[in-house]
């Protein structure tokens, strides 16, 4: 399959609001030649990335939109803009590539129309950005809802949050200190020819300077290191484990902090990893078998206690709670595209009853780390707001480190530019049953 047909499904799947590129874009990429596949997913993420600012270009260019049955055409207009303003592929081999696919939608009336509205991109594209210039969703490339929210909440920083969410993310490693330490795994990356730093708040973080295919990095089919953003690494340090403890890994995949609360204590008594659908546990045990860990995983709601909880409380219990992922839009661009201002309060509502439930499997002196990859206050900080006002038995924790911003609860991680990704935290000790 041509490489921007493939990226064109894809990203008209996310558009309709069906799917992530994250679930349409591998179908596709497994009927693409193997050289153009790398294409084909800077196409898709591409066009993601830079969807708000090339959706006003193409309004510009348009008399009318695009009706919804035809998608894959805007799809495709989109990645065309995309190859023009943000590729450096000619001019000629991107329109003619791209208005060449019209031919495999089998819609030939569109294809003279998006022929004509790319060459008048290419003409003309200095005039359109200038008549573009004093909308805020131009310069930060988000939608409106978001670049509201951002500067409402973070005045000092949303710039600097827009910037990193534009920018590809680093490249991140977990060393797994059972298998080593993060210092004698540094050596052997520099012996071996890859350029890596040590992570600045996680002890266990590495950041390599380029990417690469990680299959191909030292041990890694043996489990001496994994992939893990520095800004999730934090959790198991936060939690402040012990030998004997019996931990709750709530909404834990894919996985990679479940591995990570076995690595750091590999005398915990054991951790029940919870998920809501068996699909979500296939990658969380794929992990734990490459690491040479073992959990309990379990497939539930974890609001319904009655469906997996023993009534055996624990002593530790993380909450990575569904959220809108605006922390991590630089690896999932398309949350630009899925993401509404309408979906913030049902994921706060939904936050609040998983503290709830989960409250009530906590000993007396356990620890519940509440988690978010979001930089919404209203899926975090008020949140735990809310939550201290209802529950009595519960207190903040101070949480140790000089990582983040301290917001009125918990610590507050923003996207940095070759960094750590956005990211919440705020830590809650039981102190006396409900």
């Amino acid at each position: 399959m041509n490489p921007r047909l493939a990226a064109a499904r894809a990203l008209a799947v996310v558009l309709n609001g069906k799917a992530s590129l994250g679930s349409s874009l591998p179908p596709l990429l497994d009927r693409v030649e193997q050289r153009d596949r790398g294409l084909a997913q800077d196409l898709a993420f591409g066009t993601a990335r830079w969807q708000p600012r090339l959706a006003l270009i193409a309004e510009k260019l348009l008399q009318k939109p695009f009706k919804t049955a035809d998608r894959d055409v805007e799809a495709l207009l989109l990645i065309g803009l995309y190859q023009l303003f943000y590729t450096r592929i000619p001019a000629h081999a991107a329109i003619g590539e791209t208005v060449a696919c019209i031919d495999k939608l089998k819609k030939p009336s569109l294809k003279g129309l998006l022929n004509a509205v790319l060459r008048n991109a290419q003409r003309e594209s200095e005039t359109i950005i200038a008549s573009l210039d004093r909308d805020p969703v131009l310069h930060s490339a988000h939608p409106r809802w978001l670049q509201k929210a951002l500067k409402a909440h973070w005045p000092e920083h949303w710039q600097a949050i827009c910037a990193a969410n534009n920018a590809h993310p680093p490249l991140i490693l977990r060393v797994n200190r059972l298998r080593g330490s993060r210092d004698d795994y540094l050596a052997e990356l520099r012996r071996v020819g890859f350029e890596a730093e040590p992570c600045a708040y996680s002890v266990d973080g590495i950041r390599l300077l380029e990417a690469c295919d990680v299959t191909g990095l030292p041990g890694f089919a043996e489990g001496r290191v994994s992939v893990q953003d520095e800004a999730a690494q934090l959790a198991a340090g936060i939690l402040d484990l012990a030998p004997a403890q019996r931990v709750l890994d709530a909404c834990c995949a894919p996985g990679g902090k479940t591995c990570h609360l076995l690595e750091r204590e590999p005398g915990l008594a054991g951790v029940i990893a919870v998920d809501l659908e068996e699909k979500r546990l296939v990658r969380v045990r794929e992990n734990l078998k490459r690491l040479g860990l073992s959990a309990e995983l379990i497939a539930a709601d974890a609001r319904d206690l009655t469906a997996w909880w023993d009534g055996v409380p624990f002593q530790r219990i993380l909450l990575d709670a569904p959220c809108s992922a605006t922390g991590v839009i630089r690896r999932h661009p398309d949350i630009k595209l899925t993401r509404q201002a309408d979906d913030i309060a049902p994921l706060a509502a939904l936050q609040g009853e998983l503290l709830d439930a989960l409250w009530r499997t906590l000993e007396v002196g356990g620890i519940l780390l509440y988690a978010t990859c979001s930089v919404l206050p209203a899926e975090n900080s008020d949140t735990i707001a809310a939550f201290l006002t209802r529950t009595t038995g519960a207190r903040e924790l101070d949480i140790a480190g000089e990582f983040g911003l301290k917001p009125a609860h918990g610590r507050q991680l923003l996207p940095q530019i070759d960094g750590h990704d956005g990211f919440y935290y705020a830590k809650l000790i039981k102190i006396a049953a409900c």
